[in-house]
């Protein structure tokens, strides 16, 4: 894939991308949050509070299926619109979401607080659609692992301080039922200034095509396949993700509050944020391999310092995080052995995902808390290098192929009320069963199904 902006520096289109990722990432995470809030406040069981993911990555669903249908019919809207005023839409779209939680607070009505998270939701599906194939291409195809990688690393970045910021504001409320209200009127209100930032900003644009062509991106085999990779790769880390308080509150486990147990949820995310800057590394073929592995082992230590900074309190000293950094070191070997190869490193973080799952299931105590906190760090790159190995060699299909991927972000609505119904059944440790179905075809797909062929019939 050429780079559309010739020689021009992209450097601060990147960064005002990466205020759009930490934004959505840090909001993403606030449902983890809702989520026990929620179960509490009003009374429900694993599965029902489970609907907070259902209706959020739901919208990513029907959201993308409607662009999906438009671009088959009437031309690509990306195409039409550009990625500038697409972002801008998608950004507003999100701030209407997040002040619908105020009459939902005053009603104090589940159902209410559920349809303000379903318009979030279509605010950000617009948002994915235009904003991660717009980080790909702007720059040279070879690097686009590594820019998406750097871009979802300030994504982690916000989904490492929602729990801790998030947990702070809603659940130390004194009024639970109002809890939401200020929080998420701010957030409305700083999505507003950054749609008007990113109007007043020169981004470039790559070429549009034809409108009226219609694009036919199913055609292409490695999207066809990434599809199925994004929607399990999504709904186990949501799954995961969302229900780290509940089990880290089993008395078989460490028997935490919620608000202890926020601090490993932000290590959760954080470890993904750790695995990102790492893979953006990792991933750069642009550096020479001792200039990259030192580089990581100085960002492997600075991340470490900087996730024992933000949680560290009378309560959690470094006894309470100094695993992390053994992980942190395993998770540099995984990437050394992969090398500047996305499709490998993709397939070895899958089968290690796996056999941490295994033992968050067969082990109790510390063991369980570490094991599922590492997933994060092996979660880290999957999402880009998905991404990019499935859009690669698209061409002018790239935009219906990104909303098609985006469409199966649908795994996060489906898969973890799925694990809520094994939860209630069968018990919420056995539960982690299910995303290792997940990442075995994760694994699959690096190994083998992103494969293809650079001319299509």
């Amino acid at each position: 894939m050429s780079n559309p902006t010739g020689q021009r520096s992209i450097a601060w289109p990147m960064t005002v991308l990466t205020s759009l990722f930490f934004m959505w990432g840090f909001i993403t995470v606030l449902n983890d949050v809702l989520v026990p809030h929620w179960k509490k406040l009003f009374d429900l069981n694993y599965a029902e509070s489970l609907l907070v993911q259902f209706c959020f990555f739901g919208a990513y669903f029907i959201g993308s299926f409607i662009y999906w249908l438009w671009s088959r019919t009437s031309g690509d809207p990306i195409q039409r619109m550009g990625y500038k005023r697409g972002m801008m839409f998608g950004l507003l779209l999100s701030a209407l979401g997040c002040a619908l939680f105020a009459p939902a607070s005053m009603l104090h009505s589940y159902a209410a607080h559920l349809i303000a998270l379903f318009v979030l939701g279509l605010g950000f599906t617009v948002l994915q659609i235009a904003a991660n194939p717009f980080v790909a291409i702007i720059g040279p195809s070879e690097s686009a692992s590594s820019r998406l990688n750097l871009a979802q690393a300030f994504n982690s970045l916000g989904t490492t301080l929602a729990p801790l910021i998030g947990g702070a504001l809603i659940f130390a409320n004194a009024a639970p039922e109002a809890a939401v209200r200020l929080p998420y009127l701010a957030l409305a209100a700083i999505l507003t200034i950054l749609a008007l930032v990113i109007g007043r900003t020169t981004l470039p644009e790559p070429p549009r095509t034809n409108t009226s062509a219609k694009s036919d991106a199913l055609r292409h085999p490695q999207l066809r396949w990434g599809m199925v990779a994004i929607f399990c790769y999504v709904g186990a880390e949501v799954a995961i993700g969302s229900l780290i308080i509940s089990l880290l509150g089993l008395n078989d486990v460490l028997g935490l509050s919620e608000g202890d147990a926020k601090h490993y949820l932000s290590l959760y995310w954080g470890g993904a944020m750790t695995g990102r800057f790492l893979g953006a590394l990792a991933l750069s073929k642009a550096l020479t391999p001792m200039k990259r592995y030192g580089l990581m082992v100085l960002l492997g230590l600075g991340m470490f310092a900087l996730l024992f900074a933000l949680n560290a309190s009378d309560r959690f000293g470094f006894q309470h995080i100094w695993p992390l950094l053994v992980l942190i070191v395993a998770n540099m070997l995984a990437f050394i052995l992969a090398g500047p190869n996305p499709a490998r490193a993709l397939g070895l973080f899958a089968l290690a995902a796996c056999g941490l799952l295994v033992l968050t299931v067969g082990l109790s105590g510390a063991w369980v808390l570490w094991a599922v906190i590492a997933i994060g760090l092996f979660n880290s790159i999957m999402w880009s290098n998905i991404f990019t190995l499935a859009i690669d060699g698209l061409g002018e299909d790239t935009s219906q192929g990104s909303s098609l991927l985006v469409m199966m972000i649908l795994g996060g609505a489906l898969i973890p009320p799925l694990q809520g119904l094994i939860a209630d059944g069968a018990g919420l440790q056995i539960s982690f069963l299910l995303p290792v179905a997940c990442y075995l075809y994760l694994a699959w797909y690096g190994f083998k199904g992103s494969r293809h062929t650079s001319v299509i019939a």
